[in-house]
């Protein structure tokens, strides 16, 4: 009999809950390390922030408050839940992070994404602390 020869696998493609969990990867560490390039690439056009002091911003706004530097450390998101729902989806998770004076801080948010032209764009978050 001969040997099988080694198939070349099919490459599967990324779910949307794969996608999205990958995103919100990338926007946590867009936030820790000031990342407004990626930003630029992931945010809608019609993007808009409700932020813990219940401000609430537009794209603009939020690319230049990302541009300065956060003065927490070791941002992360928790307890995170992708709710997909056709062409749009709800991120909701909580966060743990250093503030500058060493003590523990956190929060939650939710992000909304949108699937627009064929790539998941966020259109809006929400964000608290406590």
């Amino acid at each position: 009999m001969p040997a099988a020869e080694a198939r070349p696998r099919a490459a599967v493609p990324a779910s949307d809950l794969d996608i999205l969990l990958a995103l919100n990867r990338d926007y946590i560490r867009s936030v820790q390390t000031s990342d407004v390039g990626r930003f630029e690439e992931i945010l809608a056009d019609d993007f808009y922030c409700s932020n813990p002091d219940g401000s609430l911003i537009d794209r603009a706004a939020f690319l230049k408050q990302t541009a300065q530097p956060v003065r927490i450390t070791g941002l992360e998101a928790l307890d995170v839940m992708v709710r997909i729902m056709g062409d749009f989806a709800i991120i909701h998770a909580r966060t743990r992070y250093t503030l500058p004076d060493g003590k523990p801080g956190g929060g939650r948010y939710t992000d909304v994404w949108a699937r627009r032209d064929g790539s998941w764009l966020a259109v809006s978050a929400h964000v608290t602390r406590n």
